[in-house]
This record gives structure tokens, C-alpha cells and sequence, in this order.
């Protein structure tokens, strides 16, 4: 008998609902082009306003679980394998926070731009398989 091990894939835990509004707002976008989605300020959760006044920019809201339109998730990979990958390891929560900064100023402007540019297929990717995991 031969015994295997596999890791699981890591995908995330996807209800009914999360795959509607997946599938929803990919069909919002399915019409962007690479251009339109340059214009995007790509964010994790956050959201901070000054003055009470959001200077006319409008927000793009993800739907919950939804890596594949996010590409801030690619990037934060990156970062995490870059910091995990340090010898020797960080210290410090300091450290951490420039190691960051550096690895964040490091990230190539072409790296970015692809991930940008993949924006159409993920969208496409998502109508595909109707709202469920893709491989972005």
C-alpha cells in the first residue's frame, strides 16, 4: 500500500450568498477594461477620510472572501514570504515594520502592473466557475 500526503488546497470557505455576490460583482465589472481598473485605489479594509470629505473618490466595496479581486492579497503574499524568508529573523515589531517598508518600495512597478492588468481575467475567471475559488 502506498501512502501519500497532499496539502489541502487553501481556498476560502465560500456560503451560497458569498458565491451571489462573488458572481454579482463580477458581472458589475465584466465590462472594465485594464485602464479603467488602473484607476482603481487598491486597499485591504481600511478607510480613512480627512476632514470628513472623501475628495470625490469613489470606493470600490469588495465583496467578503473575494481574493480574486483584490490583487492587494497578491501583494501581501509577497510581503510575507519576503519577511518570512529574513536571516536572520526579525526581532523586533520595529523591525518588522521596516523590513515592510523596504520590501514594499522594493515590489517592482511591473509586478504591480501585471497584477493590474489581470484584473479582466479574474473577472472572466469568476463568471466562469460562477462565484466559486478561482486560481488567482
Amino acid at each position: 500500500m502506498v501512502s501519500q500526503s497532499r496539502r489541502p488546497t487553501r481556498v476560502p470557505l465560500l456560503t451560497a450568498r458569498h458565491k451571489a455576490l462573488l458572481l454579482s460583482r463580477a458581472r458589475q465589472h465584466y465590462h472594465w477594461t485594464v485602464d479603467d481598473w488602473k484607476h482603481v485605489v487598491w486597499s485591504d479594509e481600511s478607510r480613512f477620510q480627512l476632514y470628513r470629505t472623501d475628495a470625490r473618490v469613489r470606493t470600490l466595496p469588495l465583496a467578503t472572501k473575494s481574493p480574486e479581486m483584490n490583487i492587494i492579497e497578491d501583494i501581501r503574499d509577497a510581503l510575507l514570504h519576503s519577511v518570512e524568508n529574513r536571516s536572520p529573523p526579525l526581532r523586533s515589531p520595529m523591525d518588522l515594520w521596516t523590513v515592510l517598508k523596504d520590501e514594499w518600495c522594493e515590489l517592482p512597478p511591473r509586478y504591480l502592473q501585471t497584477l493590474v492588468e489581470s484584473m479582466p481575467h479574474r473577472v472572466a475567471a469568476l463568471l466562469c466557475v460562477r462565484g466559486c475559488p478561482t486560481r488567482y
